[in-house]
This record gives C-alpha cells, structure tokens and sequence, in this order.
C-alpha cells in the first residue's frame, strides 16, 4: 500500500499528524511535509486512520493492486 499526498490542497488542519506524527510529519508551518510513503507492513489502519481524518481529503490511499480505497469516489 502507498499513501500519495496533494499537498497544495493541505490547509494545515494537522488531523493526519495528530493520528501519526511519523508518518504524517509536518513542516515549521504546520502543513503535510510529505508527498507520500509506502506503507510498512503493519502499519496500514493507521495510516488509513491518517488518511480519513483529512477533512480536505488530499491524503489518497494506494492499495497494492494500483486500486484507490481512500478517498471515496463522487456519485454521480
């Protein structure tokens, strides 16, 4: 699994670091410092969790067979 991360569309809320420091670090300003990481195995709730707490949802999750799982896709 990979975490990809837009982070021109990071506001700073900081509720992915609040989940995870480590994985979600950030800069001296208070936004995502990270553009994405493969998931260690083990760890990929909690970078999910990461992922979910994003309330502009810039954070997307990868799953290993190239498929997104995170965020949802718009219905039509």
């Amino acid at each position: 699994m990979r975490i990809r991360i837009e982070k021109s569309g990071c506001v700073g809320n900081a509720r992915c670091a609040a989940v995870s420091e480590d994985m979600y670090p950030l800069d001296e300003d208070g936004y995502i410092a990270t553009e994405g990481f493969d998931v260690a195995d083990g760890e990929q709730q909690t970078a999910k969790r990461g992922a979910r707490a994003c309330p502009e949802r810039i954070i997307v999750v990868e799953e290993d067979d190239g498929s997104i799982s995170w965020p949802p896709k718009a219905k039509a």
